[in-house]
């Protein structure tokens, strides 16, 4: 089997492929489809690594082609303006935003390349599933797998092993829960 990150051989099975089911977020969203915009409450809960809560507005249009969203957050008195992600390859995004915090009073701005593949060292794929419940009701899981594949190898006359296996490893979470109300006019 594998060596660990410390040099010795891990000791379990749970040690090799670990899922853990309790999401670190819960989001709540309450959406009202105004006049081709969506105005949007977002209820924000996070548990770890320290319990917080955060409230936001947003603000985007309906449009498929949207390329913008407004945030506002009363709580931290800060103002969003960010752009849609936008493709530069196949599975790297880039998004760039203006915001102004009050509290600061200091603007400025923010760029991020984000994909869902990739890790360090570790293949990683990050996802969102959407499950539609009912009209106006949906729920989004945001999850991760962090994975190494299983590998087995051999040799003869070099002094290797005749056969070796590396059973892999996987560590999967669910992150993020999120129920989407949505009322349309």
């Amino acid at each position: 089997m594998e060596a660990g990150s410390n040099g010795e051989e891990p000791t379990s099975w749970e040690e090799l492929y670990n899922i853990n089911l309790v999401p670190s977020e819960l989001f709540v969203k309450f959406r009202k489809e105004i006049e081709g915009y969506r105005v949007g409450v977002n209820l924000e809960f996070y548990n770890a690594p320290i319990n917080e809560y955060q409230a936001k507005l947003v603000l985007k249009p309906l449009a498929h082609d949207r390329r913008w969203k407004f945030i506002y957050e009363p709580l931290h008195h800060d103002v969003r303006l960010l752009s849609k992600k936008i493709p530069i390859t196949k599975f790297l995004n880039l998004q760039v935003g203006v915001g102004h915090s009050f509290q600061l009073h200091a603007t400025g701005w923010k760029w991020k390349l984000t994909t869902c593949l990739g890790g360090d060292g570790v293949s990683r794929i990050r996802n969102k599933t959407t499950l539609g419940l009912c009209p106006g009701i949906d729920f989004r899981f945001g999850w991760r797998a962090d994975y190494v594949f299983p590998e087995i190898t051999g040799a003869m006359g070099t002094g290797e092993p005749l056969f070796n296996m590396n059973s892999g490893r996987l560590q999967a979470s669910l992150d993020r829960i999120e129920t989407i109300y949505t009322h349309t006019s």
